[in-house]
């Protein structure tokens, strides 16, 4: 039996992949959130006729087409009088608040507190049919534990980190406000404007709304760019959809159109923009699968470590740095982005030549031995990359063994960006290896840097 499930060819090969790419999907609008969810949104005149909740085995919630969406087609169309924004916050109860404080608050800030207190409200709040359907957590880095930090990749930890501190500083530096509003709360505040709420709420916002610029006002600072849609936050994101959206300022209505066309009964996708999926787990909280945009970024404090014998090193990075060359150094499953080659190139060079170093980042070519050396670099580079790749898996499949429902799920996220990076990774050393063969020629796996100082 095993040997036929096992059996290759082209009939199998296509037999096989007909069935992972098969896709359940189960109707959602006959539960009673979602039964609330529309009539809200018909009491504010939106009606839906090409899209209805459904689960997705694959993405999990999302939106789905009871007829054929052709190219071009209007996908949805949202009344102005269903989103939820700033001018929906300073006309509640929270306007007064918000217009007297002093320093004036963000808009998002005044999103979070609006998402709070009517969260708080229940059943009470006109906004409840809402917000009840919103998820009650997220796998957004502002939620992961320093476990799940702790099998991030370098250059991303910085930045969860970062996106965390950040939360925690916002509800810090807020107190005060927070307890200005108790008059209108029914609880002490100190129990509904907890951190945990205020990041579900920031979390909410950061990975829901869609951008709407909106008139400044005396009572916020900063750009208000924010729009909480309900119903059309459920499209999730796939990188090879094209729509166009924008707020049509003439039918006041946020609106999405499609380019290429969905299949009727198929999930409905929009695309949040050319992003890897470092950023969109930054950002978004999921990993997109086939993400033609991944790459794996190569961070400065790795090209010091596999460089440290170049005594010039620190000038080097000193000089890259100046002339902005120390972003967005990547690898692809084609091999190092040109921006690493070509700072690579210039740290193959010795300090006597320190004249060539501007053309070079300019794009002159190196000797042959300098870009043997080079690319040699950029092996060794890929190959701590995945070292590194490799222990997270095996870091992260012990953590998935004793960890609660709330941080499996961190878990995975961070599971499949680290095995797409395994496999970026892997792909990056043969297309290097196809460059250059087996050469008997090449340097060794850790370059003696000191020799071209």
């Amino acid at each position: 039996m095993r040997g036929r499930h096992c059996r290759s060819g082209r009939t199998g090969r296509k037999r096989r992949q007909k069935q992972q790419s098969h896709v359940d999907s189960v109707s959602l609008c006959h539960q009673p959130q979602y039964v609330r969810l529309m009539r809200f949104l018909h009491k504010q005149g939106f009606v839906s006729t090409l899209l209805q909740p459904a689960l997705f085995s694959d993405t999990g919630r999302g939106l789905q087409t009871l007829k054929t969406i052709k190219p071009g087609q209007l996908l949805i169309s949202l009344p102005e009088s269903c989103l939820l924004t700033t001018a929906t916050v300073l006309s509640s109860n929270l306007g007064h608040y918000i217009k007297s404080w002093r320093p004036r608050l963000s808009p998002l800030l005044a999103l979070c507190v609006f998402l709070v207190c009517e969260r708080h409200r229940g059943e009470a709040s006109d906004w409840f049919p809402y917000i009840s359907v919103l998820p009650t957590s997220y796998t957004c880095p502002a939620y992961f534990t320093d476990d799940v930090m702790a099998v991030l990749p370098a250059s991303v930890r910085r930045r969860a980190l970062d996106q965390r501190e950040a939360v925690q500083e916002i509800h810090s530096s807020n107190l005060d406000f927070f307890r200005s509003l108790q008059l209108i709360l029914s609880l002490p505040v100190e129990d509904v404007l907890t951190y945990e709420a205020l990041r579900w709420a920031w979390c909410s916002v950061n990975t829901r709304s869609v951008f709407m610029s909106h008139p400044s006002n005396d009572f916020l600072s900063g750009q208000d760019v924010y729009a909480l849609a309900p119903f059309l936050d459920l499209l999730n994101h796939r990188p090879d959809v094209q729509v166009k959206a924008s707020f049509n300022n003439t039918t006041r209505c946020y609106d999405i159109r499609s380019v290429s066309g969905t299949p009727h009964f198929q999930q409905a996708f929009i695309n949040y923009g050319s992003h890897d999926n470092q950023r969109l787990m930054l950002e978004y909280g999921f990993v997109a699968q086939g993400n033609p945009h991944s790459v794996v970024y190569v961070d400065t404090d790795l090209l010091c470590d596999a460089l440290k014998r170049d005594r010039s090193l620190d000038q080097k990075i000193k000089f890259l740095r100046e002339n902005d060359f120390l972003n967005n150094l990547t690898v692809s499953s084609e091999g190092p982005s040109w921006r690493l080659m070509t700072a690579l190139r210039l740290l193959s060079l010795p300090q006597t030549l320190y004249h060539q170093w501007k053309a070079v980042l300019l794009g002159q070519a190196v000797s042959e031995e300098r870009e043997e050396w080079s690319l040699q670099t950029a092996r060794t580079l890929c190959q701590c990359l995945l070292q590194d790749t490799c222990k997270a898996l095996d870091k992260i499949f012990f953590l998935l063994q004793h960890c609660d429902q709330l941080t499996r799920e961190q878990l995975e996220v961070v599971q499949a960006l680290r095995q797409e990076e395994k496999c970026i990774l892997g792909s990056c050393l043969e297309a290097l290896d196809g460059m250059w063969g087996q050469r008997d020629g090449l340097l060794s796996c850790q370059p003696d840097v000191g020799s071209v100082s």
